[in-house]
């Protein structure tokens, strides 16, 4: 089942724009409680926290697309 899934068309597609739409959610909202000063990106190594985040946001874009497509290929 699980190779079923992740070869399924789409699948990697919807990982990334997920993933990505997570991170940049996730950036500006974090942004927004620091009350968008530009010493948020200045306190911050950038090559860790983007890395950082964009693996969160791949990883947390996995797991739900499997649910949404397993669970589309069940029925």
């Amino acid at each position: 089942m699980f190779k079923q899934v992740i070869n399924h068309k789409g699948f990697w597609k919807s990982v990334f724009l997920l993933g990505i739409s997570f991170v940049v959610l996730f950036v500006f909202i974090k942004w927004a409680f620091d009350g968008f000063s530009t010493s948020f990106f200045d306190e911050r190594n950038p090559y860790i926290f983007i890395g950082g985040s964009l693996l969160a946001g791949l990883i947390y874009g996995f797991f739900v697309t499997y649910g949404k497509f397993k669970k589309k290929l069940k029925k």
